[in-house]
């Protein structure tokens, strides 16, 4: 299964990925390059002079001799309220200028304010069109120039006129602005500079974008700021607070800025005689500079230029850092790639194939896209659509991602790790209650943790063959009888998993030859099983050869809900299933066998990575029942069809029948850690019930249910299922809504290029026609 590539339904996919995968509030794809540095001045809270110290990093950046016309500093205030009056970049603009006459070093410098509210306009004695948002367009500009001299741009992107909180503003001034709208005017702002700086050989450029009030202060839309600049993720400095009770304040900023996923460059702040630096530095371990800077003068008519020049070396030494830090981070970046092919053993990877260019260096995630380094784009960042959902993992939007980032957080500052057996503890507990009462409903009694599917699949194994052995009285039998072979019945092209036993419980594959598992024999009776898909525009059954002789031709259906309609169980083709089915399981059971059946495994409807196949879900429910007629426990594996995956939230539903045992992963905690379930009837359970501990399930692992796996799947589940978090859920809770363009699925299924296509939930696969030298 490969990508659409079509040319002719390309752009229309593009109008649709909004709709495609669970509620996303990411930016269009963003490209910085960083080959000169660019920092956020973050602010512990309000008033403790971030603009002061954007000011003193330009002057320790431009005023510096001998000066040259190859520097320039950007300063960029995104979000300002209180304007006119109150005005940081103005502040910035101002100050520089005086310093540099201070100095004697000559410097062009400009003010610019891009976009404003109405009132904010007004005040500026403006008159000007409002846009359908409420903001309004200035072309408003301060500048003084002085050829071939060090410069200082600084610019507003959005201003409002009360001096109140930006989304607060926004709402009374009538004039709203989107986090994505923020964010491309920044990004603008920034590649226009670095590339013109390129242009004109301006070899030595720093940024600076100034955020506003406290690190959690909303922005204009009510987004915080931590969570509004995220998908950048540009390097920090935070400007701490050296008052009584700086300390606890300067930590909870940097906290929260770290649980983001940012990193900080240093922490700088004003004097009070406190000595904050010292317990600070200590909780930092020495690993984050920590600057003190003068007290700040508190006459207001003082023009503070003095102490500028008192605290030049205080800014020289942050300058210095910011300058090495972004040098360390391009040094990391660009070996990253070559020093992965050196010490990484890639999963499913043939090494000599891979070539150092072509290995991707991911710097971080946000939402559903990659942020890539590529330093043949001119040492750049980029955003890349995670097309793959990172291994079939990823669910939540960048909101949600934070709220389990914060929920991980919690839990290991309380509970760190802690052992399973014999002990409680609530991410655990919750965790089973929540699978019980959703995907285990009905059916369920037990939840045994694992790490990951294909583990959990062990576990169902052993599960399994255990019911089957005391079911069919061999766990009766002497010492010599009770040595019997069981082996499973399967579906070829179903997949389990890679460990020992999940292969053996898989048909025969380039993944179980001898140079994958030499071990293999593959005990399984595998079926060749019916599959259905979507070929110009009608959903069509394709039998096996197996049935050539007693269904040689079936017809179509008219929509996939037939598909699954639970009337077709009265039909012929039922029958004929049911026959097929009945004649191979009488073989290979028996007394007279040397083998037993000892359990039906399945992956219920789709057949993932065997080819994301739709199998008849008529001929595995009535596989199910001709398996239950003979007490052979059946295993459903919803590691990759489970938590709505198919648009429900287990496949059972889908089916219309229900398993003895199910395994669960993927995006059972939302893709942000490992874990696993496999969750058991009280029937299969009760068969390991005994006085000795001989009989219990002797299997488990140091991490099994590990409170941070347990308490980001609570979370998950239940944002999955509520429509309040989740907006692609219906009303009732009970399925997502049709994620996928009906016209659009029809136009595609007809291409002459496509051989089918299978859509159902969140997935839409489809195959391309191929001849045999490229197939597969």
């Amino acid at each position: 299964m490969i990508p659409v590539t079509a040319t002719l339904i390309r752009h229309r996919l593009r109008h649709l990925r909004h709709r495609i995968r669970f509620k996303s509030t990411s930016i269009s794809p963003f490209h910085l390059p960083l080959n000169h540095p660019t920092y956020l001045i973050w602010s512990a809270n309000t008033s403790l002079g971030k603009t002061l110290v954007s000011t003193g990093i330009a002057a320790s950046f431009l005023l510096q001799q001998p000066s040259s016309s190859a520097t320039k500093l950007l300063y960029l205030k995104p979000i300002q309220t209180g304007f006119p009056s109150d005005s940081d970049s103005r502040f910035v603009f101002s100050k520089l200028d005086s310093l540099s006459l201070r100095r004697q070093i000559p410097i062009s410098i400009s003010n610019s304010v891009l976009h404003s509210s109405l009132p904010a306009a007004k005040s500026l004695g403006l008159n000007v069109e409002v846009s359908e948002s409420g903001m309004c367009s200035l072309n408003f500009r301060d500048e003084k120039t002085v050829t071939g001299a060090p410069e200082l741009l600084c610019k507003t992107l959005y201003a409002w006129e009360a001096a109140i909180s930006p989304h607060l503003a926004a709402e009374r001034e009538n004039a709203t602005v989107e986090d994505s709208v923020v964010l491309q005017m920044i990004e603008k702002c920034l590649k226009e500079e670095m590339e013109c700086g390129v242009k004109s050989e301006k070899s030595d450029l720093l940024c600076l974008v100034e955020t506003a009030g406290g690190v959690a202060s909303p922005g204009p839309s009510g987004t915080l700021q931590c969570d509004l600049y995220r998908p950048f993720r540009l390097p920090g400095i935070l400007v701490g607070d050296g008052r009584l009770g700086g300390i606890s304040g300067t930590i909870a900023a940097y906290e929260s800025l770290k649980l983001r996923g940012y990193d900080i460059a240093a922490v700088v702040f004003e004097d009070h005689g406190l000595v904050n630096e010292v317990p600070l530095t200590s909780y930092l371990r020495n690993k984050v500079p920590v600057l003190v800077l003068p007290p700040v003068p508190k006459d207001p008519s003082d023009d503070l230029i003095e102490w500028f020049v008192e605290s030049d070396g205080v800014f020289k030494a942050l300058k210095e850092t910011m300058v090495l830090a972004n040098l360390e981070r391009l040094e990391r970046l660009n070996g990253m790639a070559k020093l992965a092919g050196e010490v990484f053993w890639w999963p499913f990877t043939q090494h000599k194939l891979v070539h150092q260019e072509t290995v991707t260096v991911i710097d971080s995630r946000c939402g559903e896209n990659f942020s890539i380094y590529k330093a043949s784009d001119n040492s750049s960042l980029s955003q890349q659509f995670d097309a793959c959902a990172s291994w079939w993992t990823q669910g939540p939007d960048p909101t949600f991602q934070a709220e389990l980032a914060r929920e991980m957080g919690y839990t290991a500052a309380r509970f760190g790790h802690v052992m399973f057996p014999e002990n409680v503890y609530e991410p655990a507990l919750k965790c089973a209650e929540l699978l019980l009462d959703g995907v285990g409903k009905g059916w369920a009694s037990r939840v045994y943790f694992s790490d990951n599917g294909s583990t959990a699949i062990e576990i169902a194994l052993k599960m399994a063959f255990r019911k089957f052995c005391v079911d069919h009285n061999f766990c009766e039998a002497t010492e010599e009888e009770k040595h019997i072979v069981v082996k499973v019945i399967a579906l070829r092209g179903s997949y389990h998993g890679d460990t020992l036993g999940a292969m053996e419980a898989q048909a025969p594959s380039p993944y179980t030859g001898f140079l994958q598992q030499p071990w293999y024999t593959g005990r399984g009776l595998f079926l060749d099983p019916p599959t259905v898909f979507l070929s110009n525009g009608s959903w069509n059954i394709s039998l096996p050869e197996s049935f050539s002789e007693i269904a040689p031709e079936y017809g179509t259906f008219t929509s996939r809900d037939e598909i699954f309609d639970k009337s077709r169980d009265a039909s012929t083709l039922a029958r004929i299933y049911s026959a097929y089915l009945s004649k191979h399981l009488q073989e290979h059971s028996g007394v007279r066998q040397s083998a037993h059946v000892g359990a039906l495994i399945i992956e219920p409807v789709i057949h993932g990575a065997g080819g994301m196949h739709m199998v008849d879900p008529l001929f595995q429910r009535v596989l199910v029942n001709e398996c239950r007629n003979r007490k052979i426990p059946v295993i459903f594996d919803e590691v990759f069809t489970g938590f709505w995956r198919l648009g429900v939230e287990t496949t059972t539903e889908l089916l219309g029948c229900k398993p003895d045992i199910a395994c669960f992963a993927k995006l059972l905690t939302g893709g942000m850690v490992p874990l696993a379930v496999t969750l058991a009837t009280d029937a299969v359970f009760d068969s390991f019930s005994g006085d000795s501990k001989l009989k219990a399930l002797l299997h488990g692992h140091s991490y099994s249910a590990h409170a941070m796996g347990c308490a980001t799947a609570a979370k998950a589940i239940q944002w999955f299922k509520d429509p309040e978090t989740n907006h692609n859920i219906t009303s009732q809770g009970k399925t997502l809504r049709e994620l996928w363009d009906e016209e659009l699925v029809q136009q595609i299924s007809s291409h002459s290029a496509v051989q089918r296509v299978v859509v159902i939930g969140t997935l839409f696969a489809l195959e391309l026609k191929a001849d045999a030298s490229n197939s597969g």
